[in-house]
């Protein structure tokens, strides 16, 4: 499609918009906060994600080795290891560290696109 590598290039124009397409926070609604002295703070509001169990099928299995980290993971599975946000989002896991902290840990990687939200997807972190 003709638009697309226009606003591919938009990614590299300061101002143009708060976050890339490929961040966590691309689409996120951005909100502004009035100090007294008048001056306009800017923030990422906060940044939903659809229940685990929605997306099980928009997932596949993938068992941790030793030494594996999550931007390796990002790397393999989408081919940036800043996309490590995406794997963790299918798993209920606060520290992305946690995913990869125990070896033989099944955790789920969403498929490319993601599920409904856009924020990848999967059942959840399972211990084989």
């Amino acid at each position: 499609m003709a638009i697309e590598p226009y606003e591919s290039a938009l990614d590299d124009v300061p101002g143009a918009h708060p976050y890339p397409r490929s961040s966590r926070y691309a689409g996120i609604e951005i909100g502004v906060h009035g100090l007294p002295d008048g001056t306009e703070v800017r923030y990422a509001k906060r940044r939903l994600l659809p229940p685990l169990q929605d997306a099980a099928d928009e997932a596949v299995p993938h068992v941790v080795s030793a030494g594996e980290r999550p931007d390796q993971l990002g790397q393999r599975y989408f081919g940036d290891p800043g996309q490590w946000w995406r794997i963790a989002d299918a798993n209920p896991v606060l520290e992305p560290r946690e995913l990869t902290a125990e070896p033989g840990v099944e955790i789920a990687v969403p498929l490319p696109g993601g599920f409904a939200g856009g924020v990848g997807g999967g059942p959840g972190v399972r211990h084989g």
